[in-house]
């Protein structure tokens, strides 16, 4: 932010795992927040948390009073109906933001329902933009997170700092929904990723060979991902807590799988990695992190429990 210019006045809505690292990213830049939860002792615990350090922010006890006075209003919820309570629901964002307020949306949710709130807050003077986020809790701590954003250009410029307070990479991709429609590219890719790293080291640990050596190898060389980085040291180390709960995962697939049905595509990796998925969730493991996968292999492998 430039001296002498006042900073935007910010929002953050939903503090759960993402949302979290990303307020608190936004305060270390220099944001007055105020902070909305479902849960309003966590409002609470990270308003006080942000003025001890010397911050500026207070907590709301709904989206309503969060929103009031302020310039930028972020929202990071579990889904659509989450996205449309929290905006358009009694004591949503829409019942305390003057006209003119950017509402941000960083919830993954499926194209049309976003489009639906852009339409709602649209009526009321207000632009909204879907900018669901690539980069995992890891990103969101770090500041590292990838924004895919759809809506209205100027909004997005006048939004920008706050974003950049929040990740390294913004990318406008066109109208409403069309950061939705870019979040469903993406978690093809991570699908498809999950499912080969799972594959490939159920393959090398019933071969005998030393996996950590070996993923020190494997990311140096072409089969390089996100996924075997982050996910494979979690795997070799079974680790299986979530960065990215199965559950969470099923929702993001099944936006996809609906989305690409609408449009003709046939998607069958994803179709399979969604089955698999479902096969943990089966066994009471949705809320594990989604390299819990490689268990399932296991089992497909007759190799012992560890």
């Amino acid at each position: 932010m430039s001296s002498g210019t006042p900073p935007l006045r910010v929002a953050f809505v939903g503090l759960g795992t993402m949302g979290l690292g990303m307020a608190r990213n936004l305060s270390k830049a220099g944001f007055p927040l105020a902070l909305a939860s479902r849960t309003h002792a966590k409002a609470e615990a990270l308003a006080g948390e942000l003025a001890k350090a010397g911050a500026t922010a207070r907590a709301a006890r709904t989206p309503a009073e969060a929103a009031r006075g302020t310039d930028v209003v972020v929202s990071c919820v579990p889904d659509a109906p989450e996205v449309e309570a929290v905006h358009l629901g009694p004591g949503g964002t829409a019942d305390g933001a003057a006209a003119g307020t950017v509402v941000v949306d960083c919830s993954t949710i499926a194209p049309e329902r976003a489009r639906g709130v852009a339409r709602s807050l649209a009526a009321k003077g207000i632009p909204f933009l879907d900018a669901p986020v690539s980069g995992g809790q890891k990103g969101a701590i770090e500041g590292t997170l990838t924004f895919f954003v759809g809506g209205d250009a100027d909004a997005l410029g006048r939004a920008r700092p706050v974003f950049l307070a929040m990740g390294k990479r913004l990318t406008h991709l066109g109208p409403s929904g069309f950061g939705q429609l870019g979040k469903a590219v993406n978690q093809i890719i991570v699908a498809g990723n999950l499912l080969a790293v799972s594959e490939a080291m159920v393959f090398a640990a019933k071969s005998g060979l030393p996996l950590e050596p070996l993923h020190e190898a494997l990311t140096g060389g072409a089969a390089f991902s996100w996924a075997l980085d982050v996910l494979g040291k979690k795997m070799i180390a079974r680790d299986f807590k979530p960065a990215f709960a199965v559950r969470h995962q099923q929702k993001d697939l099944a936006i996809v799988l609906e989305a690409a049905r609408e449009r003709g595509v046939p998607l069958p990796g994803v179709a399979l990695v969604h089955q698999l998925l479902s096969a943990l969730e089966a066994e009471g493991r949705g809320d594990d992190g989604t390299q819990a996968l490689l268990t399932l292999y296991e089992k497909l492998a007759s190799m012992p429990s560890r």
